[in-house]
């Protein structure tokens, strides 16, 4: 019997699309035909494959409104936000840019006796599993640079945002990207790890839940398949004594709210010095309040549902769990509060790491704010979690920014901002958050195998 898969909106409830999930034999037939036109593909010139790919992205720009109406209705995010092509043309320039220079062949002698050399050679085919939250960007995060260093590759994307498979596919293929060169599918989850433990693949990236991550490994167990992995996060922040308190708060409560709190480096615990606790957690209050939840598709919303009554459960259960332990929540709830996927943003004080909100992944509106003595104090915090992707620092001093850095079990370390993925630099995280290096040079290492070359000459 056929699966299918189904994305309920999250905005009424109604099945807004549902695609039927492809059996095993058509599953491995896209997988042979990937196969069958990777060698073709990989010998056109790299220019002419940055090309197409940036054609791509001019074809996702001529169509912005659709990506727009498409993510309100399957995930939330409110129309106001124009949905994901800045930061998508940010990515994927960037990986244009440096493509000739990371891919470049790395000598080590060219001499009258020997050449010897380090080229970097493409996997063959990628499986990018792709995740709801930010639909376009992390899975062009990887899509681009694979087809760029000359890779096939095969999506599957979350059941929540099936459209935006089909938009990426159509926008490739529109730009010249042979049909078989890139491949959108519609999979179940037992023909997605029955693919990989036949070694269907080269590489596999997977950016989803720790739960989804270990699934991925266990299925990959004894292939030999690299899988890269970014999971779960409960990215931290710290405001020190001698930080801009206003930008602080800007800063780190929409980082915190930004996308109904979906944001995998979404800020989810904050320490504050104990001189601007209490004025850093007035002014934070005050600025959640003025949210206004609502219809994503009304311009006046800033705050949509979240993207599944499933998960505003949880961000609900965490909350109450920590109320109901001592914790004190600031914000009544807002109007269009359903109890299901139209969730009231919350910020908690008298917070300890007892509760579950400041340990496990709470991935919706909800921050805790806690005071601490000193550098000391704010580290240990910090590092007081079984997850690694981001951590903020705010503060007027770079030196203690990089000392504080050092010290912190995380990916990447900010300084006076968050929730931010800078292209340039390896998003990469540690822990639980899992494992991985994406965009940057090394996202190109990622993605392709070295081969070294010694040859004597005489």
């Amino acid at each position: 019997m056929m699966s299918t898969t189904k994305c309920i909106s999250p905005i009424d409830g109604s099945v807004y699309a549902e695609r039927e999930c492809l059996s095993k034999d058509a599953a491995l037939g896209a997988v042979k035909r990937a196969r069958a036109a990777q060698k073709a593909w990989a010998a056109r010139p790299l220019q002419e494959r940055i090309d197409l790919v940036m054609g791509a992205l001019g074809e996702i720009e001529r169509s912005k409104d659709r990506m727009t109406e498409e993510l309100a209705h399957q995930m939330g995010r409110p129309i106001r936000y124009g949905g994901e092509f800045g930061g998508l043309q940010e990515r994927a320039s960037h990986m244009a840019k440096i493509a000739e220079e990371a891919l470049a062949p790395k000598v080590i002698e060219d001499s009258a006796g020997f050449s010897r050399k380090i080229l970097r050679e493409p996997h063959g085919l990628v499986f990018v599993v792709a995740p709801w939250n930010y639909p376009y960007m992390t899975a062009n995060n990887t899509i681009a640079p694979a087809l760029i260093a000359g890779n096939v590759v095969i999506l599957k994307h979350a059941a929540q945002t099936i459209l935006v498979g089909e938009h990426l596919a159509e926008a490739y293929h529109a730009a010249g990207v042979p049909e078989d060169v890139f491949q959108n599918i519609v999979l179940d989850h037992d023909t997605t790890s029955a693919l990989i433990a036949e070694n269907a693949f080269d590489f596999i990236n997977f950016t989803g839940s720790v739960g989804g991550g270990q699934a991925m490994e266990r299925a990959a167990a004894g292939t030999f398949t690299g899988v890269a992995t970014e999971l779960g996060g409960k990215d931290p922040a710290y405001v020190r004594a001698d930080a801009n308190l206003d930008a602080a708060v800007d800063t780190l409560m929409d980082g915190a709210m930004f996308n109904a709190g979906q944001c995998c480096c979404g800020i989810e615990r904050i320490y504050v010095h104990e001189s601007l606790y209490d004025d850093f957690a007035a002014r934070a209050v005050d600025w959640v309040k003025a949210l206004n939840l609502g219809n994503p598709l009304e311009e006046a919303t800033t705050l949509g549902p979240m993207a599944n009554v499933r998960f505003a459960r949880e961000v609900r259960a965490q909350i109450d769990e920590a109320v109901a332990a001592g914790a004190k929540a600031h914000i009544a709830p807002m109007a269009a509060d359903d109890g299901g996927a139209y969730l009231t943003p919350q910020v908690l004080t008298d917070v300890t790491h007892d509760m579950r909100v400041m340990r496990d992944e709470s991935f919706g509106p909800v921050v805790g704010i806690m005071p601490v003595r000193d550098d000391a104090e704010a580290i240990a915090l910090m590092n007081d979690s079984k997850f690694g992707l981001t951590a903020a620092i705010f503060t007027a001093d770079l030196d203690a920014a990089n000392e504080i850095g050092a010290q912190l079990e995380t990916g990447t370390v900010f300084m006076n901002r968050a929730d931010y993925l800078d292209p340039a630099l390896c998003w990469t995280g540690c822990k639980q958050t899992g494992r991985g290096a994406g965009l940057s040079e090394l996202g190109y290492h990622a993605l392709t195998r070295p081969k070294s070359y010694h040859l004597k000459k005489a």
